[in-house]
């Protein structure tokens, strides 16, 4: 295998540039949405029993339909509740899909830059084949983050609709049910805007790379002029 050949270059080109960008906004893509955790809670007040308060915690992948209010509804307001009570709906897929493709994006983001830093003279004297390799993987992953992303916006706004649902069974004065709070979301609104930034970003690079590839063809000079 030939020896790298480091040089910092390529960071200077749009080529270098974007796959650090790529790199960097990928890593707050994936820890903006794995790291979050949130709750929602409510204030009970029943008739003939003292006032109660139960929140329903969740977090990544965000399974909402796992999601139980402790302490048990079924033990308050004289067993208003017949069973406990989950929040609506499972959006792991979406969520789970959304990091996979930030993780795998950073990871190929950073292998790549690490070719152009060390390798650039092998990725520009293969004959074009790493050219296109790299080109077809930027595309894959151009659609891939249109896909991810466009879901996870879609399950988000489900997510915060299964959060500002009322409880059931809450019919007043007997049973009234005031909405104690929930954990705010905009590190999630901000994991969609990173999202959609990255696919700017593997869009604008796909260009840059094609021009590496054989099947770009530099303009031809302009004619000399009449003397």
């Amino acid at each position: 295998m030939a020896a790298p050949r480091w040089n910092l270059g390529p960071t200077r080109e749009p080529l270098g540039l974007i796959r650090a960008l790529q790199g960097f906004f990928s890593i707050f893509a994936f820890a903006t949405v794995g790291g979050f955790r949130g709750s929602v809670g409510f204030r009970l007040s029943c008739a003939g029993s003292p006032n109660a308060s139960s929140s329903a915690p969740f977090a990544y992948p965000f399974r909402m339909n796992l999601a139980t209010f402790t302490p048990s509804l079924t033990t308050m307001c004289n067993q208003t509740w017949p069973m406990d009570v989950h929040l609506v709906g499972d959006f792991s897929s979406s969520a789970q899909f959304f990091v996979v493709v930030a993780v795998f994006s950073f990871l190929y983001s950073l292998g790549a830059l690490a070719l152009y830093l060390g390798y650039l003279h092998l990725y520009r004297g293969a004959g074009g084949r790493l050219p296109l390799a790299d080109f077809l993987a930027t595309a894959a992953f151009s659609f891939l983050w249109l896909v991810a992303s466009s879901a996870w916006a879609k399950a988000l706004t489900d997510i915060k609709a299964s959060v500002a649902a009322p409880l059931p069974h809450c019919h007043p004065p007997a049973v009234t049910c005031h909405r104690d709070g929930a954990t705010p979301m905009g590190a999630l609104n901000v994991s969609v805007v990173f999202g959609f930034l990255n696919l700017i970003l593997w869009l604008g690079s796909s260009w840059f790379v094609f021009k590496e590839t054989k099947f770009h063809q530099p303009p031809a000079p302009p004619a000399p002029g009449p003397m």
